[in-house]
């Protein structure tokens, strides 16, 4: 029988807290009952909450805590005043003395990656963790990041995002060499900022036997499913997240109001309900929910901050994989063969610069 999953868990993380993060594990402990959970935060309101679900709480531990990072605290506030005593920095502490598997957190994002990054350290030769997150396409599910952990980046940091990605994407789809892109503002090579650039050289230049560098995608090629990897500096990938998001709720805004336009057009809706609810599904921002924050001694898993419990538990699902099928071993696996991908990435770019 497999070794249980624990997951730690920042109760008191995003807009709402508890009355969204107990319901969301609990979902996820239907699609996963080998989970066991550590929850961290205000003791009387998680319990409140775990009286309405059971099967979690025979499964859980609750840990007291009375400080909570706020949603608008900086990285250097949350790290004065929350570390050691906060809910979200137990729940990283418990990944770090090997209590649990893996932390999620709806919270803050910048006192997320602070304290994770301050706590767990980054893994040999990665100098800033990213954040990853699985992005539905026409052709499948693709790996896209940074998300915007960090802003900016040299055509090295490219590069580890690269290795990084592929293998999350190799975990994810189980693909033993998949495809990358970096996204640019065109597929021609003389095109976008000088790193980019540096960056595509490097990494036709190493031809990783880990994955297969595409060239460039633009913004489009993200939906379409270009490759299984998509890399950007945080920056433009969060823009790219956020306005995909939007595009999201905007289209079923749309098709609300198309519907509901007429009495022919609701009687069409009747006809072709099953599609229309086959496309809600796809555009539902809550399956994609759950970013890891990749690079670090540690799985991390990022959930938006305004999700609902269905959204939330999707975040716990990602951590729940990320453990299972055991990340952070086949990520030090890829940056260290054939001598160290980022060795590698050190002397290609010597040779194109």
């Amino acid at each position: 029988m497999p070794q249980k999953v624990r997951i730690a868990l920042d109760a008191m993380g995003g807009d709402v807290g508890a009355s969204v993060v107990i319901p969301g594990a609990a979902i996820s402990l239907t699609r996963h009952p080998d989970s066991e959970f550590l929850l961290y935060g205000d003791s009387k309101l998680i319990d409140e909450q775990l009286a309405r679900f059971p099967a979690l709480r025979a499964v859980s531990r609750v840990v007291h805590t009375d400080v909570t990072v706020s949603m608008h605290d900086k990285p250097s506030q949350a790290l004065r005043r929350g570390r050691k005593t906060s809910s979200m920095w137990l729940a990283i502490d418990a990944v770090k003395r090997g209590e649990a598997g893996v932390a999620v957190s709806a919270g803050n994002t910048g006192a997320l990656m602070a304290m994770a990054r301050f706590h767990l350290h980054t893994l040999p030769g990665v100098d800033r963790p990213a954040i990853a997150a699985i992005w539905p396409t026409a052709r499948g599910d693709s790996v896209v990041l940074d998300l915007g952990a960090t802003i900016g980046g040299d055509a090295r940091h490219l590069v580890a995002l690269a290795v990084m990605g592929s293998a999350m994407a190799s975990v994810l789809f189980n693909l033993p060499r998949p495809t990358v892109g970096l996204l640019n503002i065109g597929v021609e090579e003389i095109k976008g900022h000088e790193e980019i650039r540096e960056a595509g050289e490097m990494l036709r230049a190493m031809n990783l036997p880990q994955l297969n560098y595409i060239g460039f995608v633009e913004g489009d090629g993200i939906g379409a499913g270009a490759a299984d990897v998509i890399v950007s500096e945080g920056f433009s990938g969060n823009i790219a997240l956020k306005a995909a998001e939007g595009t999201a709720r905007q289209m079923a805004e749309f098709l609300r109001s198309a519907m509901s336009s007429s009495l022919l057009s609701q009687i069409g809706y009747l006809f072709a309900r099953s599609a229309f609810k086959a496309l809600r599904h796809k555009l539902d921002p809550n399956k994609s929910n759950g970013g890891v924050l990749l690079g670090l001694k540690g799985v991390v898993v990022k959930s938006h901050g305004g999700i609902s419990a269905e959204g939330f538990a999707y975040a716990v699902d990602v951590g729940y994989e990320m453990v299972r099928r055991d990340l952070l071993t086949k990520i030090n696996q890829m940056l260290n063969r054939d001598g160290g991908a980022l060795s590698q990435a050190q002397t290609a770019q010597e040779v194109v610069s």
